[in-house]
C-alpha cells in the first residue's frame, strides 16, 4: 500500500479519519494531509505516484473537494493512467445486452487510477451523481463510523 491522502479542512475530522485507518491497520507513516484541495493539489503534483488512496472532504475554503477530484481525474487522463469521457467502450451488462459507457466510467470501476472516497456532509443524490460522474469511487456520508470505511475500502479491494 502506498501513501493515503486524507483531505478535509476540519483538522479533528483529519484526526478520526487517522484513528480508523491506524485501527485498519494502515501505517501512519503512510498518511498525507491537506486542509483543502489547493494543498492537496499541491500534494497530489509531487507524490501522485506514491498515492493509491484519497479520503476527500467535499465542502473547503480555497478549493472544493469536487474541484479537487476533477483535477485529479484530468491529471490520469492526461497521463494516460485512465481514459477520457470522450472515449468509449462497449460492454455487455449481466443481461446479455451489449451497452456503450464512457472509458473514463469504465477504467475506474474496473480499479485503474488512484482509488477515492468522498467523506462528505453532502449526501444528496445529485451530489453524489454528481460525484460518481466526476471519477469518485465511492462516498461515505458523515458521520460515519470505522465499519463504513472498513466496507468500503473492502469493496475497494484496499483491505
Amino acid at each position: 500500500m502506498g501513501k493515503i491522502l486524507i483531505v478535509d479542512d476540519s483538522s479533528t475530522m483529519r484526526r478520526i479519519i487517522k484513528n480508523v485507518l491506524k485501527k485498519l491497520k494502515f501505517n501512519p507513516d503512510d498518511f498525507l494531509e491537506a486542509e483543502n484541495g489547493k494543498v492537496a493539489w499541491e500534494i497530489w503534483q509531487k507524490e501522485k505516484d506514491n498515492i493509491d488512496l484519497i479520503l476527500l472532504d467535499w465542502n473547503m475554503p480555497e478549493m472544493n473537494g469536487y474541484d479537487f477530484l476533477k483535477a485529479v481525474r484530468a491529471d490520469e487522463v492526461a497521463r494516460g493512467v485512465i481514459g477520457s469521457k470522450n472515449e468509449k467502450v462497449k460492454i455487455k451488462g449481466k443481461d446479455g445486452k451489449v451497452k456503450e459507457m464512457s472509458k473514463f466510467i469504465y477504467d475506474i470501476k474496473k480499479g485503474k487510477g488512484v482509488k477515492i472516497i468522498m467523506v462528505t456532509t453532502e449526501g444528496g443524490k445529485a451530489e453524489v451523481l454528481k460525484a460518481v460522474q466526476a471519477g469518485v469511487n465511492s462516498y461515505i456520508v458523515k458521520p460515519f463510523n470505522e465499519e463504513k470505511i472498513r466496507e468500503k475500502l473492502e469493496q475497494l479491494k484496499m483491505l
